[in-house]
């Protein structure tokens, strides 16, 4: 059997620690198991009790028949490790552990941590957990969770799989998902992945043909590498992933040393991870949920154009909130073409020429409603289209489903709905029928936002040599970036004696020294510096304020480097992380860049067109564009730079420009300072 098999369709089950007392959480997988009518053979264990929930119990492993496709450990903390070995001795393919204890509880817990891995490396037994809350296949009634949520007397069925970081929002997922009438193919509960991973389970799961689309709740991004290679080949498959990852505040993000981790962050990376993996990522968890019936239709904007939805209503007011959530994120709600126009009053649809085509209350007229959305769908200038639901949803659902149901039947493009009122019975009907809806305006423009914007998955990238890193000084990572295609301005190393530049003027002096990352705090920069005398002067504060500022450092050798004339600037940097690999970042530049905020993340390598893209999503640099006059910058240069960084080799940890001068449309840019770790004793 492949690892897909064994974790969803196993034959038998051995649920080790299971209690006779139904109250208890480990009495759960069984009264589960047997209320769902799994068809494979089930072997509560517990040595001190000849009976469990009225069936018959086994003393221990080796009393069973034969060898458990899968075993669920449901004993104290303190005998897992006992248990796992007993598992791997016996070959039992797969187990999850249910205890917690481990890597949460400081440094005894990480100890145990330790135990299971080596208990398991080199063996055959695959481990889900610990602290994992179990795993299910709605499909084969195969419930093997200690989850209360999963007492629901029945499970519908659908093609959604569920990975959660979090046990209980497995459960959080299934309830909220059955009031909106949605199916599920399976759960999960990853717990602390210490063997199998997300990324590595979900592949596992592809070819299964009762699952079509992927729901991932995540604290944050483990195992990236696997999530990537998951990402990758469910794309493949055609079964779109969308998720809900946790950290997006300024306390959950960890801070670096360099601007590029701090303006960053942990989630800014992981953003745009999940982005260049073409998972959908959504702000919330309503639309995670109400979300994943867009995973079918795996709608996507048209390549040379931001996205454009149209909206159709009986309601001005509900129409306008889901046109207010669009529009925050970037898509627009336009008004149909003249040519659509005339083909909704072809087919007896009046409605005024504007942004929302509003039916009133002829749009509750079914024939009516179908006509205006099958109109829209087929319109080319949109890429899907919303219907908005008035107050008679909530007691008259006649009224609105069918017109909905009837138009999304076999559309081209995808057909979602927001209800305004309260209408379950609605929502239900809509979602039964293949119609995602949406309780919220929200969380409509949010996963309707989110899908549109979808890239297609970037391939794997190298992860980087390993070694010892090295920081260069600023001229040894000038030799990186212009190696790389990255134009410097001109520069020279001078000693602190020096009485001239041998550059010209104006120039800027600097401290030059691996050893200082940010030489500004220190006052190791002076800039517009005009002649002999003045670059004397410069020197001598330097080399006092350098060692006040450091003690103990001292000021050996200064790059002068020509003052460049700009239209702006900007931070352009690389920076390998641990996950997600190459992250490249442009932002505001300067030394407020760290308060703006202002960037854009992708995954290396960047072409040109997601260049440019970087470029227009930094709000600052709108005005490079010749703003109200202003001269414009060379923003084709910007962007060749963007990609050519993106370029660099397996030995570079992090280069950082900042600033990156973007003189006048046709002049180019230039770097006026960098900071370049690499690995390797060689730049």
């Amino acid at each position: 059997m492949t690892l897909g098999q064994r974790l969803l369709h196993p034959q038998s089950i051995a649920l080790v620690g299971a209690s006779d007392d139904p109250t208890k959480t480990t009495a759960r997988p069984l009264t589960f198991l047997r209320r769902a009518n799994f068809g494979g053979r089930i072997y509560p264990v517990n040595p001190r009790r000849e009976t469990v929930l009225g069936e018959q119990a086994w003393g221990s492993l080796d009393a069973l028949p034969e060898i458990p496709d899968h075993a669920f450990l449901m004993t104290p903390t303190e005998t897992v490790a006992e248990a796992l070995t007993h598992c791997v001795h016996l070959g039992i393919p797969v187990v999850t552990i249910l205890a917690g204890g481990f890597g949460e509880e400081g440094a005894a817990g990480r100890a145990r941590e330790a135990e299971i891995r080596s208990i398991v490396k080199g063996s055959q037994t695959r481990v889900l957990g610990p602290n994992s809350i179990g795993l299910v296949n709605v499909h084969t009634g195969m419930t093997l969770t200690a989850n209360g949520a999963f007492a629901e007397p029945e499970l519908p069925r659908g093609g959604l799989f569920v990975a959660s970081h979090s046990g209980s929002m497995i459960g959080a997922i299934l309830s909220r998902g059955l009031s909106r009438g949605l199916g599920y193919a399976g759960f999960v509960s990853m717990g602390a992945e210490l063997d199998l991973t997300l990324g590595e389970l979900c592949e596992a799961t592809l070819d299964d043909p009762s699952i079509d689309s992927y729901a991932l709740f995540l604290e944050s991004i483990h195992n990236g590498r696997d999530i990537h290679k998951f990402a990758l080949a469910a794309a493949q498959r055609g079964k779109a992933v969308i998720a809900y990852k946790l950290g997006r505040s300024e306390q959950g993000a960890e801070l670096s040393q360099s601007h590029t981790g701090a303006i960053a962050g942990e989630d800014g990376i992981a953003d745009a991870f999940l982005k260049d993996l073409g998972i959908v990522r959504v702000d919330t968890f309503e639309g995670l949920i109400e979300g994943a019936l867009l995973a079918k239709s795996a709608p996507r904007a048209a390549a040379d154009r931001r996205p454009q939805v149209a909206v159709v209503t009986t309601t001005g007011g509900a129409a306008a909130m889901v046109v207010d959530q669009l529009g925050l994120r970037g898509t627009d709600v336009v008004a149909p073409s003249l040519a659509t126009m005339a083909i909704l009053a072809e087919r007896h649809v009046e409605a005024a020429h504007g942004r929302i085509v509003d039916l009133t209350l002829a749009g509750t007229k079914p024939a009516v409603m179908s006509a205006a959305l099958r109109t829209l769908v087929e319109a080319p200038e949109f890429d899907l289209v919303v219907a908005v639901a008035g107050s008679s949803a909530r007691f008259q659902p006649e009224l609105l489903v069918p017109g909905i149901t009837e138009a999304a039947a076999g559309a081209a493009k995808p057909i979602v709905a927001f209800v305004a009122p309260e209408a379950p019975e609605t929502a239900r009907d809509l979602a039964s029928a293949g119609v995602p809806c949406f309780r919220t305006p929200e969380a409509c423009g949010d996963a309707i936002a989110a899908f549109l914007a979808r890239r297609t998955p970037k391939p794997l990238a190298d992860q980087g040599l390993q070694g010892l890193e090295r920081q260069l000084d600023e001229a040894e990572g000038y030799a990186i970036l212009e190696r790389l295609g990255v134009s410097v301005a001109s520069f020279a190393i001078v000693d602190p004696d020096t009485a001239d530049s041998p550059i010209g003027y104006p120039v800027a002096a600097k401290l030059l020294s691996a050893k200082v990352l940010h030489k500004t705090e220190l006052g190791g920069v002076e800039l517009g510096i005009e002649d002999g005398p003045s670059l004397r002067e410069a020197i001598s504060r330097i080399r006092a304020s350098v060692p006040r500022a450091l003690p103990g450092m001292s000021v050996e050798h200064l790059l002068v480097q020509t003052m460049v004339k700009s239209v702006g600037e900007v931070l352009l940097s690389v920076r390998r992380d641990a996950e997600a690999g190459l992250v490249v970042m442009l932002a505001a530049g300067g030394v407020l860049a760290e308060i703006h905020k202002d960037r854009s993340l992708r995954l290396a390598p960047v072409d040109k067109k997601e260049a440019f893209e970087m470029i227009a999503e930094v709000q600052s640099l709108k005005a490079m564009a010749g703003y109200r006059g202003r001269p414009a910058g060379d923003l084709d240069a910007l962007a060749d730079a963007i990609v050519a960084i993106s370029g660099a080799g397996p030995e570079i940890v992090e280069i950082e420009v900042n600033p990156l001068l973007v003189k006048r449309a046709g002049e180019g840019v230039c770097a006026a300072d960098a900071v370049v770790t690499i690995v390797g004793e060689q730049a």
